[in-house]
């Protein structure tokens, strides 16, 4: 995802000079490259490759150190999803802020721990903490309620977030296996290795309590949300449902009550009128209830290998724009 950002960056480099924005990477961090920082700009050759640096480019041993010997003003930060607790994320994102930086992040888990916190210190140093990769790609669902609907009251929402089971589900329905679902899913790129957060619903889960944390105000802990993957579904089941015109779908719902947010994660036999029943493949949806707008429904058909580094790009324009 970095590089695909690296090089949306360079393709759109022409139309964000027009915006007064000029921009040169500084540093760049992962497990197999380690901290690496150069002030004056990363060679072109090395970004466009992400591989190994040269022995001219300096390696630091922590993000603080990174960030400073990078002097960055921004921070693109796309770690691995931790559902545990939402780390190192949230240690990094911190670090910018408290450093000066914007901090940009596609990663779910540091807006169900600490996006208080994190938001909080962004005020506090005049920057901004924006994640609008989490959820649907770079589709602007958390700006839309923030920039475009003020004043307006989110009471629920319903959707469909996540391509890996929604795949799995389709191949189903025509025959196929699980198994020969899932290793299509992986190998489109789609899948992890290990799809555990997929298929057992937390990857829902966590997007659930990101837009119940950003968009309704309340802090949910995963364990409140009841959460079913679809791995206890039988392939006799899915199609039997197809069959009735009442297809399953991993369903991502959330509504406020009295006492508070309930939200849930499972799979749903949905009747054919039901918008989330035509949602296909790597598409999405969310069917959004507010007290203007009954029905609000985003709707993101098989996005592109780039809508996710859009995201963080739109973030960036937002940031320093």
């Amino acid at each position: 995802m970095n590089r695909t950002l690296v090089e949306l960056l360079a393709d759109r480099e022409a139309e964000l000079h027009s915006r007064g924005i000029q921009w040169r990477i500084t540093g760049v961090a992962s497990r197999r490259l380690g901290w690496i920082a150069d002030a004056s700009g990363l060679e072109a050759a090395f970004l466009a490759t992400l591989e190994s640096p040269g022995p001219e480019q300096r390696r630091q041993s922590n993000v603080r150190e990174w960030l400073a010997a990078a002097r960055a003003d921004v921070l693109f930060e796309a770690t691995s999803l931790n559902v545990e607790d939402g780390q190192p994320a949230v240690d990094y994102l911190r670090a910018a802020l408290e450093r000066g930086a914007h901090a940009i992040t596609a990663n779910k888990g540091p807006i169900v721990y600490a996006y208080r916190e994190l938001s909080e210190l962004a005020e506090h140093n005049a920057r901004r903490f924006l994640f609008e990769a989490t959820v649907m790609d770079g589709v602007p669902v958390f700006s839309l309620f923030r920039e475009n609907l003020p004043l307006v009251h989110l009471q629920g929402f319903r959707g469909i977030l996540n391509s890996t089971t929604n795949i799995i589900l389709g191949g189903m329905e025509t025959g196929l296996s699980f198994e020969e679902m899932l290793q299509k899913a992986r190998e489109s790129g789609v899948a992890e290795t290990d799809a555990r957060h997929d298929i057992d619903g937390w990857d829902a889960a966590v997007k659930v309590a990101a837009l119940v944390a950003v968009l309704m105000g309340e802090r949910l802990r995963l364990s409140e949300i009841p959460r079913q993957g679809i791995g206890a579904l039988t392939a006799a089941e899915v199609r039997a449902a197809r069959a009735a015109g009442t297809p399953y779908k991993l369903v991502c719902a959330a509504r406020r009550t009295e006492a508070g947010v309930a939200a849930r994660v499972g799979p749903e036999k949905l009747s054919l009128s039901d918008p989330l029943a035509r949602v296909e493949g790597t598409s999405s949806m969310l069917c959004f209830e507010t007290d203007i707008f009954p029905k609000l429904t985003i709707t993101e058909d098989h996005p592109g290998l780039y809508a996710t580094a859009y995201g963080m790009l739109a973030d960036f324009v937002r940031a320093v724009g």
